[in-house]
């Protein structure tokens, strides 16, 4: 989640929180005019503003992100115990009625259930038990109890109620654990799926010997070209041969014939632009497609690519006199891929019948 994200959850639940003062606010001023509160009316007033000053307080952390710099981003702690601490001190101020207030005990411990962890789960029970045990004590202390046998009542439902909170605070926390472990494993597994299937379609696109794109998958960027295409602009297409590769073959041996097509490779790769498309068409067939390509510059890489060619000198083979052969055509607007294949087929075919090592274009028969 993005930090933007995270602050709308954590205001939403400051919301919640501040909400649930506002009611507490209201049961105090009930308790009040009830005549359940043993105090006067400025205690009343002075209690109601802190409280609505300390939320005032938390909201501008929130709403200007300084809250973000802390550890805990969500001040969990730090808001659980201040709603102690305003509790206790309104215990401390009613008289029978404390026992229907000791549920907001339970609600402050239940804001930091799944924030809190278990060290400071246990610290805030330990608290609040211990601070309900000494106003009572105190109380006991100056005979203000009206009925002791209630007081200790309250007293062990209190320490059973933290007790089972404490409890099911660890078996959440545990069970969270366990989820976010089990999220982290099935990522992990998730990424490892998406990497075998980027290598599979490295396989299906890729031809394994010379490391370039395949014939079906040049068709498929090719087709996506020409379907991108703008009126104004124009392809350029080239088939290229190697010259007498069946010799080489025959001659040096099949593993000779792998090299010098890796070494063609090497070469074209080295030729041409970003964005360019080579592929093995087939055997010692190559083709290669130039965006935005005119007649002049895709003449011009060929003929780059067939010198640089020419001048490859394989390591530990005596095999010499490389050549190759090209057959060019330029795509337009509305252009049939296949129809543009056979131009460049045909310009190839003419290359190699006038002597090899040449390019030959397609509209230069047209032409003629």
């Amino acid at each position: 989640m993005t930090h933007n994200a995270i602050q709308r959850l954590l205001l939403k639940r400051f919301a919640l929180a501040a909400a649930t003062y506002g009611l507490a606010l209201l049961l105090l001023w009930l308790a009040f005019f009830t005549g359940h509160y043993q105090d006067s009316l400025a205690s009343v007033a002075v209690g109601s503003a802190l409280v609505v000053i300390c939320q005032a307080s938390l909201f501008a952390l929130f709403f200007s992100g300084y809250n973000l710099r802390f550890a805990d981003p969500s001040l969990t702690e730090v808001q659980v115990l201040l709603g102690l601490g305003w509790q206790t001190w309104l215990i401390a101020h009613l008289d029978q009625a404390r026992g229907a207030f000791l549920v907001f005990y339970v609600l402050i411990l239940l804001f930091g259930l799944f924030h809190l962890s278990r060290r400071a789960f246990v610290r805030c029970a330990l608290l609040v038990f211990f601070s309900f045990c000494a106003i009572t004590l105190w109380d006991g202390y100056h005979m203000r109890l009206q009925d002791p046998a209630l007081a200790a009542l309250q007293v062990c439902i209190l320490l059973m109620v933290l007790a089972w909170l404490v409890l099911y605070a660890r078996f959440v926390q545990v069970s969270r654990q366990r989820m976010r472990q089990r999220r982290f494993a099935l990522q992990a597994h998730q990424e490892t799926l998406r990497g075998m299937m980027r290598q599979l379609e490295d396989l299906v696109a890729t031809d394994e010997l010379t490391g370039l794109f395949n014939r079906r998958h040049f068709l498929r960027l090719a087709s996506r070209e020409l379907n991108a295409m703008e009126a104004d602009v124009m392809h350029g297409l080239a088939l290229i041969d190697l010259d007498h590769f069946k010799r080489i073959n025959d001659l040096h041996g099949h593993a000779a014939g792998d090299q010098v097509l890796q070494a063609f490779a090497g070469v074209a790769g080295a030729c041409l632009r970003d964005g360019d498309v080579l592929a093995r068409y087939g055997g010692e067939e190559f083709v290669v497609l130039l965006p935005d390509c005119n007649a002049e510059r895709l003449t011009a890489c060929c003929e780059r690519l067939r010198v640089a060619f020419t001048d490859v000198e394989l390591v530990g083979l005596n095999v010499k006199n490389l050549s190759l052969s090209a057959g060019m055509t330029l795509l337009e607007l509305g252009d049939d891929l296949d129809d543009a294949l056979q131009r460049a087929d045909q310009a190839l075919y003419r290359a190699k019948r006038d002597g090899r090592n040449r390019c030959a274009a397609a509209w230069e028969n047209a032409d003629a």
